[in-house]
């Protein structure tokens, strides 16, 4: 059966279309649980996870929101002791390819256009007051009513990304050319990886956890016409022992088809969600996502052609079988000295010798205009960024885009170093689900910051649903439908939703 399954399975890069694999799945039971209770949503602000009302915060790939999102524990993605070896590769380079949206390099975030950020302000810097109902566009003016009935007619695309930590989902309509509006979110901590280095398993109150969530999430999707989905898990699946049978009763309890992404599509992934935050100066990058079992890090050079998705200038990747939950387990994420945060570094500094990529002096070149620098994609860096803005309590519209120094990440790593875990728990922009993680992950970030050294770094709240729902709705035509429905007042080409996963 599990080989029947893994056979049904999407290939990477392969997005499901609404009623192709999901129209014969059973519907989630809706009646009570087995103590014969029908259970409610958990608390949003629960130990556990938090509900994470992204759909009132998020617009337009991370654009306007009805204020601050609650924080939802972005970085875990969790690995076994006897799980992967680091893997690396080469992506297709400068090869000069123009494809996508309109054939140039688009900004997905509404506030990029027509500005500029220098370092140290931050994208949204607080200014932005709009609502998730805001229909301005780009430049700031508003749209006709025109546009607000055809945003209404578009379709709608959905992402699901379980990770070691998380589950998220975002569901988004496309709006103007390399930009969509979240229409619905859903985030929560499950910790599907937890003793997952120790055992080697996923743990059956992990799987428990895990399921709830997505039954919340299958309910979702069901409620909306979806035209196109893709459902990912990734390191704590790839992982496990149990993986396979974990999503056989995924399929069976929720309906939904979870895929199992390799580690290079997970690179990819991550580089097409930040696509927007790498500016037009900028001929070279390093970005990185921190998750719970491993790490992703991507080399990326841009020459003269740019492509319209970052991804395609990938020339160098690997992907590191280490993150903050493994990390923390082998060292201890609760009482971190000096000496032990050193000891971390001093390990993955060791996995990162083994990285062929070209040295930073090869990327910044003698051009002081070159504009290289990093760009950071995990809860480390946005709670580095958080803590440095001193929020009162975490606000994505600050924090997605700010810049930091490398001596403010520098500050910030130390003066987390020096709290103990009481300090770090009451901090609205750590909390108790990640003050055990968090200084794990600042030793990955210390590592690739020894190997890769900046004078600046850019903090990205956005990741692997991002680039899902871009890559989708780029294949998909999604915004090429958008200028003839434009121009001809109707949506001309056919359309495939209808089922409902």
């Amino acid at each position: 059966m599990q080989a029947a399954r893994a056979a049904e399975r999407p290939q990477d890069g392969q997005a499901v279309r609404a009623g192709e694999r999901m129209a014969d799945r059973p519907t989630p039971p809706t009646g009570p649980d087995r103590t014969g209770h029908h259970r409610p949503p958990r608390d949003p602000n629960g130990a556990r996870g938090r509900e994470d009302a992204e759909a009132a915060a998020r617009t337009a790939h991370g654009g306007r929101g009805q204020g601050p999102a609650r924080r939802d524990g972005q970085e875990q993605r969790h690995s076994g002791t006897s799980g992967p070896r680091m893997e690396q590769g080469r992506g297709p380079g400068d090869a000069g390819l123009v494809e996508g949206v309109d054939g140039g390099w688009r900004p997905l975030l509404r506030s990029d256009a027509g500005r500029r950020f220098p370092p140290g302000q931050g994208r949204h810097g607080g200014q932005d007051g709009g609502r998730g109902s805001d229909s301005r566009d780009a430049s700031g003016s508003h749209r006709q009513r025109g546009g607000e009935a055809a945003l209404q007619e578009a379709p709608l695309y959905a992402a699901l990304d379980l990770g070691t930590n998380n589950c998220r989902l975002l569901i988004a309509q496309p709006t103007r050319p390399g930009q969509f509006r979240v229409v619905d979110a859903f985030s929560r901590i499950v910790r599907l990886g937890e003793g997952l280095a120790a055992t080697g398993r996923l743990s059956d109150e992990a799987m428990e956890r895990s399921v709830e969530a997505l039954r919340i999430c299958a309910a979702k999707l069901r409620n909306r016409q979806i035209r196109m989905s893709r459902l990912i898990a990734t390191e704590a699946a790839r992982a496990a022992e149990n993986g396979e049978a974990f999503l056989e009763r995924v399929a069976n309890e929720t309906g939904l088809t979870l895929e199992i992404i390799n580690r290079e599509t997970e690179a990819r992934l991550a580089v097409s969600g930040c696509s927007s935050l790498v500016g037009r100066e900028t001929k070279s990058v390093v970005l990185f996502d921190i998750g719970g079992g491993s790490s992703e890090i991507a080399v990326i050079r841009i020459g003269e052609n740019r492509s319209s998705r970052l991804a395609n200038h990938i020339t160098h990747w690997t992907s590191l079988p280490v993150g903050v939950v493994t990390l923390s387990e082998r060292h201890g994420g609760r009482d971190v000295t000096p000496e032990r945060f050193e000891a971390m570094v001093v390990e993955v500094a060791g996995m990162l010798s083994h990285f062929e990529s070209p040295p930073v002096e090869a990327l910044t070149g003698d051009d002081p205009q070159s504009g290289f620098h990093l760009i950071g994609t995990s809860g480390t860096v946005t709670t580095l960024a958080g803590v440095h803005l001193d929020l009162p309590r975490y606000d994505r519209r600050r924090v997605d885009g700010v810049w930091l120094t490398d001596d403010e990440v520098s500050a910030m790593q130390a003066r987390l170093l020096s709290w103990d875990f009481a300090a770090r728990a009451a901090n609205p922009c750590i909390g108790p689900d990640r003050a055990d993680l968090v200084l794990a992950g600042c030793a990955i970030l210390e590592a690739i910051r020894r190997r890769w050294p900046s004078t600046r770094m850019r903090v990205a709240d956005r990741g692997l649903r991002e680039g899902l729902l871009t890559d989708m709705m780029a294949d998909d035509g999604a915004w090429r439908r958008g200028r003839r429905q434009g121009r001809n007042g109707r949506d001309d080409s056919a359309t495939t939703g209808g089922a409902k996963p």
